[in-house]
């Protein structure tokens, strides 16, 4: 089976479409509120949504040894605050598709970084030409979409 018609590249390809849809929402809850008050509540809900999973499929969360982890993997949780206020700015500016191309390439350009040089602890994937010419033609397109 083709790896982009995987079951992970199909789950990772709904997690983009997603996002895409969360960042609209966020950004029209941003305007009938205020950036920083919807930002507060997109994270309550989440926090009492994942509660709530945890509680259902009674995930043992104290079983962890959590002060042994590295300190930056938790910096996830001000990432997403910092993801989640700056996707709702950037949409209500410049429209759902040219924010959400703007996000696909700050994502794709980290991420061949950070599995180029093996970064936080993941396996290193080094990049290969094609990949290059990959990235150079994602550019190309991603400028032709942007508006």
């Amino acid at each position: 089976m083709l790896k982009f018609l995987s079951i992970p590249a199909v789950l990772a390809a709904l997690s983009g479409a997603a996002m895409a849809f969360q960042g609209t929402v966020n950004s029209q809850l941003a305007q009938k509120t205020s950036l920083l008050s919807s930002t507060l509540t997109v994270h309550i809900i989440g926090t009492l949504a994942a509660a709530f999973t945890i509680i259902i499929w009674k995930t043992p969360i104290f079983a962890h040894k959590w002060m042994q982890i590295p300190w930056y993997l938790y910096i996830g949780g001000l990432l997403s605050v910092a993801i989640v206020a700056l996707v709702a700015l950037s949409i209500s500016k410049i429209g759902v598709c040219n924010a959400t191309t703007a996000i696909i390439v700050g994502q794709v350009g980290i991420a061949v970084l950070i599995d180029h040089f093996g970064l936080l602890g993941v396996q290193r994937i080094a990049w290969n030409p094609w990949q290059i010419l990959g990235l150079a033609l994602f550019a190309v397109g991603a400028k032709l979409l942007f508006r």
